[in-house]
């Protein structure tokens, strides 16, 4: 199957701080896409302004503009790219490949925004939320993912897929919220072997605190 390329770079709104907006950065790295960048100033309310409110409703990053298509929604962007620029592997078609896939993107999106995601929220920004219980839901499920990842390389089998994009950010960050990852060497070992993929880029490491 020949790979599609975009006729024009693809656009990312996204925020530096996002992990939502660094899964998107991430993949189209990772499948070696033309993009541009444009930052959205959350802090100063840009993603609440009309003209980004027409892109996304809801006034949240990730968006992209990818010709006359403009998606939100990190997990929507992640199966669009893949099905649309990436190999098959990414996103696999047969039933239990693709069901593996989504059990991951609902837990991208569950417990590990719950856990590991709303715990750096609350230690970053302030954000109003339980942090013992975002830590409890981390620790809950980092011990799942660690008994996962001691049969496997990637999290939906022997192959990376989206599945490991969506899950990458978050977990790779958890530190920032105050979630160690010390007592995982599997969930180490999982991180390490994304990063070293070609195309693999980085989230903007942050210190607490920066809530105003």
């Amino acid at each position: 199957m020949s790979i599609v390329r975009p006729a024009q770079p693809i656009r990312l709104y996204r925020s530096a701080l996002s992990g939502h907006a660094h899964r998107v950065q991430l993949f189209l790295s990772l499948l070696d896409l033309p993009f541009e960048m444009i930052d959205v100033d959350l802090r100063a309310g840009e993603h609440k302004k009309p003209g980004f409110l027409a892109k996304n409703p809801f006034g949240q990053v990730p968006v992209i503009e990818d010709g006359d298509v403009t998606l939100a929604d990190s997990t929507a962007i992640l199966v669009y790219l893949a099905s649309k620029y990436g190999e098959a592997s990414w996103l696999p078609r047969d039933p239990l490949g693709a069901a593996t896939v989504q059990r991951f993107l609902s837990l991208a999106s569950g417990e590990i925004y719950r856990g590991p995601a709303s715990a750096r929220l609350i230690t970053l920004f302030g954000v109003p939320l339980d942090h013992a219980a975002a830590c409890s839901i981390a620790t809950q499920l980092f011990t799942i993912l660690e008994q996962d990842l001691a049969s496997r390389a990637f999290l939906a089998g022997t192959q990376v897929t989206i599945a490991d994009v969506a899950a990458y950010s978050y977990i790779a960050h958890a530190p920032e919220g105050g979630v160690m990852l010390d007592s995982y060497p599997e969930i180490r070992a999982w991180l390490e072997r994304i990063e070293a993929l070609p195309g693999f880029v980085a989230m903007q490491a942050t210190r607490p605190p920066l809530a105003a």
